[in-house]
């Protein structure tokens, strides 16, 4: 296993982080213990979670996953210095969390100390904001019209990321967290937190957590060079674009169980001609080159200029397997040069 540094928090993470999304609806508390304890025998030491998860979201099933992190961490306390521990606030939205509000200071205290009851954990090693107050360009939402960055003024929408920064910063000093970051943000977002950290002598945000993958790379170069030149971790979600990179919605199929099967999925990683166009390009190029879908698709993120810690997922063993797997065998010149082809010939479907 490789390891790089969370931006500049100095703590070295594996470049494989085991997301959790799926824990508590999905995969059942046997099954997360199975996967954690892979995870970490093949010197995974990072884990993703969220007061959100399982997903898709759902107020009879919120906090499932911290719920069942918990009870792993319950029954092995010695193993908790092993692990670097994420976990997220939710934004604005969901009226069944904090009645749908936006994030303030005082829901980022109420927030930290569930997740730490729910994770029986004393810390949390990054605490992230799963998305930003203002309207997310993001969930479907990137293209031209959809979202009216006017719609908050300036002056508002940073004193609401400052009282966030305040409310953090005593969590720290306090030690219920290490580090923060962000997720699901833009460059922006990430230079008025920067900005007001260093003005005020706050917590410096260390990480952003966004979508990426072959099928929706909207973030570089602009963001992702923005993270190297500043010092943050970036880190990759849905990296096989919810399961289809793995090639297995090919020809209208439709997996028993799978993430397309789940309500709210489809509004996300949407069926298009030109997913499913280069999803097959992508395909037979990884047979080509005796590799699985998932694993090409994998192993092109981990390579990218400016990726730290790429975060997968699995509902199955066989899964997790094949995708920790994927992180050992880097793509050949040739193999990228080819994936940069079709790259090309359908740029960013999603």
């Amino acid at each position: 296993m490789q390891y790089s540094v969370l931006g500049s928090s100095g703590v070295k993470v594996s470049r494989v982080c085991l997301g959790s999304m799926t824990w508590g609806l999905q995969n059942s508390q046997v099954e997360a213990n199975e996967q954690i304890e892979y995870a970490l025998n093949q010197g995974v030491n990072f884990i993703d979670t969220a007061e959100l998860y399982p997903v898709p979201p759902s107020e009879d099933k919120y906090g499932g996953t911290e719920t069942i992190i918990g009870n792993w961490l319950a029954q092995n306390p010695t193993r908790r210095k092993d692990l670097i521990l994420a976990s997220k606030i939710v934004g604005p939205g969901l009226p069944y969390i904090r009645g749908g509000s936006k994030i303030t200071g005082e829901s980022v205290i109420e927030a930290v100390d569930a997740s730490l009851k729910r994770l029986q954990t004393s810390y949390i090693d990054l605490f992230q904001l799963h998305w930003p107050n203002r309207l997310s360009p993001h969930f479907s939402k990137h293209w031209p019209g959809k979202v009216k960055f006017s719609s908050v003024e300036t002056e508002q929408e940073t004193n609401g990321m400052l009282e966030i920064l305040q409310a953090l910063d005593s969590c720290v000093k306090a030690g219920k967290i290490r580090f923060c970051g962000l997720s699901n943000e833009t460059p922006w977002g990430i230079n008025a937190y920067l900005k007001l950290s260093q003005q005020y002598a706050l917590p410096r945000m260390v990480s952003v957590q966004n979508e990426f993958s072959l099928l929706h790379a909207k973030d570089w170069p602009y963001l992702i060079e923005n993270c190297v030149r500043e010092d943050l971790a970036y880190l990759p979600w849905s990296p096989l674009a919810g399961g289809v990179l793995s090639g297995k919605y090919l020809q209208g199929n439709l997996p028993k169980g799978s993430r397309w099967t789940f309500e709210q999925r489809n509004g996300i990683f949407r069926d298009t001609p030109a997913t499913h166009g280069a999803t097959a390009r992508y395909v037979d190029l990884a047979k080509t080159y005796k590799l699985t879908p998932s694993q090409l698709a994998l192993a092109w993120c981990d390579q990218v200029d400016g990726v730290t810690s790429t975060i997968i997922g699995a509902t199955n063993m066989v899964q997790l397997k094949e995708n920790i797997a994927a992180f050992s065998n880097p793509l050949s010149q040739e193999l990228v040069s080819a994936v940069g082809q079709v790259f090309r010939e359908y740029p960013v479907p999603f």
